[in-house]
């Protein structure tokens, strides 16, 4: 079990921000947080070297990609090994269009993806050619995702 990193709330101001602006300059986290910029500055590099941050990244609009369908796929498997487990979860790292890969429990699945694509026959193409043909996988139920409700990439972060 991975230990949780004790934070202050100059860590969390920080991550609070940086989760809503990754493009914000030092000098601004540090007026907004009320912080010199060297010790806001400091306090950032712990924290990417601590690993809680992993890295910053651009979110795009996956309909101006031509990315109008989205789906939640359960999966079952033939098998419950490790090896089984392990070769499904490389094959699926591999595909571009599987955004999520969970492992699960409570379901008649043991994985759930989620994945995005152009339209119906690239979902087909993708299923049918790609995912059905990864050995082990014997069930498949899809969901699509008719409009997001929610849609946080932030994480609570407490106090």
């Amino acid at each position: 079990m991975a230990s949780t990193i004790q934070l202050d709330r100059y860590d969390r101001q920080i991550l609070a921000v940086l989760q809503h602006d990754g493009r914000i300059s030092n000098q601004d986290l540090a007026e907004r947080i009320a912080l010199s910029p060297s010790s806001c500055l400091r306090r950032v590099r712990t924290l990417e070297e601590s690993g809680l941050i992993t890295g910053y990244r651009a979110l795009l609009d996956a309909r101006k990609l031509g990315l109008a369908l989205m789906a939640l796929i359960h999966i079952s498997m033939d098998r419950h090994t490790p090896d089984r487990f392990d070769h499904f979860e490389a094959e699926v790292g591999a595909i571009p269009e599987v955004l999520e890969c969970l492992l699960i429990t409570g379901q008649d699945a043991d994985y759930q993806l989620k994945v995005v694509v152009a339209d119906m026959d690239a979902y087909q193409e993708l299923l049918l050619q790609r995912i059905t043909r990864i050995p082990g996988v014997t069930g498949v139920h899809s969901s699509f995702v008719l409009r997001r409700v929610v849609d946080h990439t932030a994480l609570p972060l407490g106090g």
